[in-house]
């Protein structure tokens, strides 16, 4: 195995698990998060839209909205054609979306500390010339 892929997955499951540990107070996961924040960005989205752009599977990404509303922070609701279900942020969600934000906003200064806006810059750019 290449050496970088080790290291990729390793520091993804450290970061999850450290981002996880944050989102405890909130009652929430790094996987819920990250629904949330993508309708805060964007507003209303169908299930489909929801694991097209995260590109993961649609039972997992059901899965996930289910549990967060099931929590009270999103709720469905039907868009223009019936059988499409738009999900959207409750107003809890939206109350509580600031503090969260601060504490996942705290933890990646903390995670990039020790990187310079340059290391962070060319991080991005080496990752991004990965994909082809």
């Amino acid at each position: 195995m290449n050496p970088l892929f080790h290291i990729f997955f390793q520091q993804n499951r450290y970061l999850v698990n450290q981002l996880n540990d944050v989102l405890k107070q909130h009652g929430l996961f790094s996987s819920q998060w990250t629904v949330l924040f993508l309708l805060h960005q964007n507003g209303p989205m169908t299930l489909t839209a929801i694991w097209k752009y995260l590109d993961v599977e649609a039972p997992t990404v059901t899965r996930t909205v289910t549990r967060l509303e099931t929590l009270g922070w999103v709720e469905r609701a039907h868009g223009a054609d019936k059988r499409e279900k738009m999900i959207d942020l409750t107003t809890k969600a939206i109350e509580q979306f600031p503090q969260i934000e601060a504490s996942v906003v705290s933890f990646e200064k903390k995670m990039t500390d020790n990187l310079s806006e340059e290391e962070q810059v060319l991080l991005i750019h080496l990752l991004k010339k990965m994909e082809g």
